[in-house]
C-alpha cells in the first residue's frame, strides 16, 4: 500500500480503500469543457488530477504531474510556513533520492 507522511506527521495513504477518503479529484474548467452530453465517468476520472487532503492539518498534496513525480504541497496556514514546509519536504526527497520511491520513506 502506497503512503507518505504529511509535514504534520500524519500518514496519508494513496492506495488501499476505494473510494479513498483522503483523495479528491480536481479538473480544470478547460478540461471539463471538453466533455459534452452524457459522459463516461471513467473518462472524466482519467482527465482529473489526484489531490490528497490531510485529515490532521488540512494540507493539500496535489499530484499535478502524476504519481511518478512528487506532489505539490498547499497549506491552509500562512505562506511563509507553507514555503518552509515545502522546502523541508523537498529536502527529505533529495536526501532519499537513492531509494526506489522516496515518498514512501518520508
Amino acid at each position: 500500500m502506497s503512503k507518505f507522511h504529511c509535514v504534520c506527521g500524519n500518514l496519508i495513504r494513496i492506495s488501499g480503500l476505494i473510494p479513498n477518503p483522503d483523495e479528491w479529484k480536481i479538473i480544470s474548467d478547460i478540461d471539463f469543457d471538453h466533455f459534452e452530453g452524457l459522459v463516461d465517468a471513467e473518462n472524466v476520472y482519467a482527465s482529473s488530477t489526484s489531490m490528497f487532503r490531510c485529515r490532521n492539518c488540512g494540507c493539500l498534496w496535489v499530484y499535478w504531474d502524476g504519481f511518478d513525480n512528487p506532489p505539490q504541497l498547499y497549506t491552509p496556514s500562512c505562506p511563509s510556513l507553507a514555503r518552509a514546509a515545502q522546502r523541508s519536504y523537498l529536502d527529505k526527497i533529495e536526501r532519499r533520492a537513492g531509494s526506489a520511491d522516496p515518498l514512501l520513506t518520508l
